[in-house]
């Protein structure tokens, strides 16, 4: 295993910025893989630095003095990335002049990186198979097999295994590549080397620009840390850069640092719902978090009137039980001759709750001449199973307008719903709802 001083020295090296359990093993792997010829699988958020890691990898294996380059499968349009990886011999379609060799024959003993890998076409996918296997290729247009010498280094942002299972991944290819998996955390998980980073980029960017850095305060700091930070270590340095250039104090306060800072995204809670405009574009409005707001706000007034409702059919108020649930009636004012918390509680000061009225010979609280009438007490066993129904209902309705706009792709859907992808997934399973 790989000890902290290599580690460290591996940091020095290449400027890695942070101390987090999770980098750290990162790193570890990435070390330890690196001498090998083994295909390595990156993960992690977009912008979470996954391109740095493979050249680690390739600048600590054997293939140090061969070339790398960083192809971003994503970028390349689908109908001439063949072309552009493997290749192509001249007439083979409308404007192949002339031969060209692909990045798999230019960087041969070397290190191709393909970034978001998942963005391969499936023809595409195929022929990467082929190279990773036997090493073989065969350009567009041509019959002859070509022989190359190059260690792959994947990543993505996206799960594999569930674009397997969409059939938009194949899925020996997916183990091909996971031979060694690494993943990179995002920023939001490495904690103090938020701060680290912030530093880093607003030094570096002060020195370029012949200005002095800016410094944060604690209450700043503390902010920053709680940010989510979805564009993860690109957003970081962005933030940086402004503050740092348009900030005439030097001291950063937490009320300046907040102006910079996406509104919906400062803390660590899941993310805002999108298009809450309130317009028809298929996402989900601020009326349907209206109403989820106010269902929420009816089961617990519902959970209160049951409780209440239980203490008085048993015949007694026990005081036990009011202390365990008495900040469920802050707040809760009721007449004059009512009281639901025993003067005991209390002691003998003033309280606005008197004593509750002995229990007559129904096992129903006495209170007064006028309220003694059976037809008086509500009856709201029946509202439990509604409230239910109506609050999973809601739920559905909405899971189902986030899967509709995002063409039923669970990664955005989740995102747009604040919710994580495994949680989405246990609720598609739970309401029987149909993922086209």
């Amino acid at each position: 295993m790989t000890n902290n001083a290599e580690i460290q020295s591996v940091k020095n090296r290449f400027g890695v910025i942070g101390n987090a359990p999770a980098l750290n093993y990162a790193l570890s792997i990435a070390v330890q893989v690196a001498p090998t010829d083994l295909t390595v699988l990156i993960t992690g958020e977009s912008g979470s630095g996954k391109e740095s890691f493979s050249k680690i990898i390739h600048a600590l294996s054997s293939r140090k003095h061969g070339p790398f380059i960083a192809i971003n499968c994503g970028a390349i349009p689908e109908g001439t990335i063949d072309s552009e990886l493997f290749g192509h011999v001249k007439g083979s379609f409308t404007g192949a002049i002339d031969d060209r060799k692909g990045y798999f024959e230019t960087t041969n003993t070397g290190t191709i990186f393909l970034d978001e890998i998942a963005e391969l076409p499936i023809g595409t996918q195929a022929r990467l198979l082929r190279v990773l296997e036997n090493g073989e290729f065969i350009p567009v247009g041509s019959s002859k097999v070509k022989k190359t010498d190059v260690r792959v280094v994947a990543a993505t942002n996206v799960k594999l295994l569930e674009a397997v299972e969409r059939g938009k991944f194949r899925e020996d290819l997916y183990y091909r590549l996971n031979t060694v998996p690494i993943y990179v955390p995002p920023l939001r998980e490495r904690g103090y080397d938020i701060d680290l980073l912030f530093r880093k980029f607003s030094y570096d960017f002060a020195e370029k620009n012949h200005i002095q850095p800016v410094e944060l305060t604690e209450s700043a700091t503390q902010l920053l840390m709680s940010f989510r930070f979805p564009g993860n270590i690109r957003q970081l340095k962005n933030i940086a850069e402004q503050i740092t250039i348009l900030e005439t104090d030097r001291l950063v306060s937490a009320e300046v640092l907040a102006k910079y800072l996406p509104r919906e995204q400062v803390s660590g809670l899941p993310a805002l719902l999108k298009g809450m405009n309130g317009g028809n574009d298929g996402g989900i409005s601020e009326r349907d978090l209206l109403y989820k707001v106010l269902f929420d706000m009816r089961k617990d007034m519902t959970d209160l009137k049951k409780l209440v409702l239980s203490l008085m059919q048993g015949g007694q108020i026990n005081p036990e039980t009011m202390k365990q649930h008495s900040e469920l009636f802050n707040g809760i004012h009721t007449d004059e001759s009512v009281s639901l918390v025993p003067q005991t509680m209390y002691g003998p000061v003033a309280s606005p709750f008197q004593s509750y009225q002995p229990v007559d010979e129904g096992g129903f609280i006495k209170i007064d001449d006028i309220q003694d009438d059976r037809n008086n007490v509500e009856d709201i066993s029946h509202e439990t199973q509604e409230d239910s129904f109506s609050l999973e209902k809601q739920e559905k309705e909405m899971i189902i307008k986030a899967l509709k706009k995002n063409g039923f792709k669970r990664k955005y859907a989740a995102s747009d719903l604040g919710i994580s992808e495994r949680t989405l997934y246990r609720k598609i399973k739970q309401y029987d709802i149909e993922d086209e």
